[in-house]
Parts: structure tokens; C-alpha cells; sequence
């Protein structure tokens, strides 16, 4: 299920906080009041995830992380490291 992020219309409110994120289905109604404060609220564009591009492993990285390291010596041969 998606997240939709909603803040109020107008005003603010102590119970809510005038912005908030909900977890709803897709096939669910769109949203037009705050569930706790009752207010009219309307849905953010809100950014979405993905990836982090992170800086290549090193070999002893790899081997801390438990993974096996091999080097390429030549076509299909192969030795740890």
C-alpha cells in the first residue's frame, strides 16, 4: 500500500499537527478530512524513493560482509582471494 502525505486546508491543529502521512490502498476513497481533527485537508506531492548510488565495495569490505572475492585469471578461471 502506498503512503499519501495530507495536510490541512486551513488553520492548524494541536491533535494532528496540520500535516500527516496515512497508509491507505489504492481502491480507498480519496481522502477529504483529517480522520483525528475532522478538517478539511487536501494530498501532497510528495517525494518517492529510490536508490542510493553508493561508492563501489572494496575487497576487504566485501570479505567482512561474509561474501567470497574471486579474481578473474582467464576465460572460466577463477581464484580466491
Amino acid at each position: 500500500m502506498p503512503l499519501y502525505e495530507y495536510e490541512l486546508c486551513e488553520g492548524d491543529c494541536k491533535v494532528c499537527g496540520g500535516r500527516f502521512t496515512l497508509r491507505r490502498p489504492l481502491t480507498a476513497q480519496p481522502l477529504t478530512n483529517c480522520p483525528l481533527c475532522k478538517k478539511p485537508v487536501r494530498k501532497l506531492i510528495s517525494s518517492f524513493n529510490s536508490p542510493v548510488k553508493l561508492k563501489p565495495v572494496s575487497i576487504t569490505d566485501a570479505k567482512k560482509a561474509g561474501f567470497t572475492v574471486l579474481k578473474r585469471l582467464g576465460k572460466g578461471e577463477y581464484e580466491k582471494q
